[in-house]
């Protein structure tokens, strides 16, 4: 065996090595992005769950609001199937913006349902209100740091199946980019539901 022979040898095997580390590299990113997306999924279904119980209490003082009541019920159901597809795929884009256009218009109807308890009195004093109130904002506060983790973990597999020369590998093996969690809202839109009581 002569020394080209070797030096190709050599030159392939480490080819070979760095080929398997980067694939295995954009993997361990990827499943990174899903741990990331499950954390916020539990928040998120902890929240799903409380807004039938505010709405429901909220429904005994206002009965006439029926609109509002109803819109948030159907932003609460539209934000759930949006967080169903993307638990299937957290690292696809479609699903991930699907769900960021679903949880705004969410908060939307939940902002509409604060404004109608701030009109009621005898809402806005009413103890399962208040309670319900209080674990939604704590659950709000979970979401918003499990949605930084993710974004975190999304920025780091985007990095990396965009840098040369993993992005070979990237695109070889499809590995496409991820989507962020953000809000496309306004920066009035963008700020936190606030239930004051």
């Amino acid at each position: 065996m002569g020394t080209v022979q070797i030096v190709s040898w050599i030159v392939l095997a480490v080819l070979v090595f760095w080929g398997v580390g980067s694939y295995n590299r954009l993997v361990r990113l990827r499943n990174v992005i899903g741990n990331s997306f499950a954390q916020i999924d539990v928040q998120l279904k902890r929240r799903y769950d409380l807004i039938p119980n505010l709405v429901e209490v909220a429904r005994k003082y206002a009965a006439h609001e029926r609109e509002t009541l109803e819109a948030v019920t159907a932003a609460r159901n539209q934000a759930k199937a949006a967080a169903d597809v993307a638990r299937s795929r957290p690292a696809t884009a479609g699903a991930v913006t699907s769900l960021a256009m679903a949880e705004q218009v969410l908060g939307g109807a939940m902002t509409k349902l604060m404004a109608l308890v701030e009109a009621y009195p005898e809402l806005k004093a009413d103890q399962s209100l208040r309670e319900l109130a209080e674990e939604l904002t704590s659950t709000e506060n979970k979401v918003a740091f499990s949605r930084q983790l993710f974004n975190d973990a999304t920025l780091d597999y985007n990095t990396a199946a965009q840098q040369f020369p993993t992005s070979l590998m990237a695109n070889l093996f499809g590995f496409r980019e991820a989507a962020m969690l953000q809000s496309t809202a306004s920066d009035t839109e963008r700020a936190a539901v606030r239930v004051q009581l």
